[in-house]
């Protein structure tokens, strides 16, 4: 409880530091928008590359094999997506935590030019993902957990592969390295601080769900939709701040881990408590 109670405190005060930057916010609305038109470009590629046959008359659809390869493609662009606007967001958390006025503009151009750890890093991580997904398709229950749970030990490993790579200009492996040994014997505290961050998103959306069940318990056609969207629109908010309260603590904990001093806005922040090395 003690742990959840400092990620509580951590994402407070990581709110405090986001509100300053509001315009931050843009970047997981970007990436989302960049990634819907991927999306739909692969579901449209789908449905052109759909071969029709007509046996006794019946007309059965028939999928290409050949867009196996577009569905990998697609995957891989989308974890550069991803990473990029996730190390624009770093690059936004590092310039305000050191003093400095990010704007959209800023954070994006210093993604940039890390592009070259960023685009190689994007790759190795969603190679992993497809790799576990694989195996988890094709594994049993026991399979599915042992999986699961060397997905959940890749995450904690790389938390702050992204930081590493934005902050301190390394390369990919670089970054890994750096990130496994801040994290060697920290793992207990950073799986609690995801935790946590992911119990505040659920608390968060209950409210919707509550208030999207009851809207359709009515039966009425336009509270229904009323209540779908509204919903959905809280979630999608939800989410955005989530995701941008989550960069700020990745690079407020990579910036203690390697200098000890906790960045501005930080210094009450219960970071000592974050990282206790056993």
């Amino acid at each position: 409880m003690g742990r959840l109670s400092n990620t509580w405190s951590l994402a407070k005060v990581s709110w405090s530091v986001l509100k300053k930057d509001r315009e931050l916010l843009w970047m997981p609305v970007l990436s989302f928008l960049a990634s819907a038109v991927v999306i739909v470009v692969v579901i449209g590629l789908t449905f052109v590359t759909l071969s029709t046959e007509s046996t006794h008359d019946q007309t059965t659809m028939e999928f290409n094999p050949a867009m196996i390869v577009v569905y990998v493609l697609a995957a891989m662009v989308l974890g550069v997506i991803a990473v990029f606007f996730n190390g624009a967001l770093v690059a936004g958390a590092h310039e305000r935590l050191t003093g400095g006025d990010p704007t959209v503009r800023s954070a994006i151009g210093r993604a940039f030019a890390r592009i070259g750890g960023l685009v190689p890093w994007a790759i190795i991580t969603t190679t992993v993902g497809l790799i576990l997904q694989a195996l988890r398709d094709r594994a049993g229950w026991l399979g599915r957990i042992v999986t699961h749970m060397l997905e959940m030990a890749w995450e904690v490993v790389t938390f702050l592969t992204v930081p590493a790579i934005v902050i301190d200009n390394v390369g990919a492996i670089e970054g890994l390295k750096r990130s496994a040994s801040l994290l060697r014997h920290t793992w207990g505290e950073n799986i609690a601080a995801r935790v946590g961050f992911g119990l505040l998103g659920f608390v968060l959306i209950i409210p919707a769900a509550v208030v999207a069940g009851l809207f359709i318990a009515s039966g009425w056609t336009v509270l229904m939709a009323i209540g779908i969207i509204a919903a959905a629109a809280w979630v999608a908010v939800v989410m955005v701040v989530l995701t941008a309260l989550n960069a700020v603590f990745q690079t407020a904990l990579y910036l203690y881990a390697t200098t000890g001093m906790p960045p501005t806005g930080f210094e009450k922040a219960p970071l000592e408590q974050t990282f206790v090395h056993k």
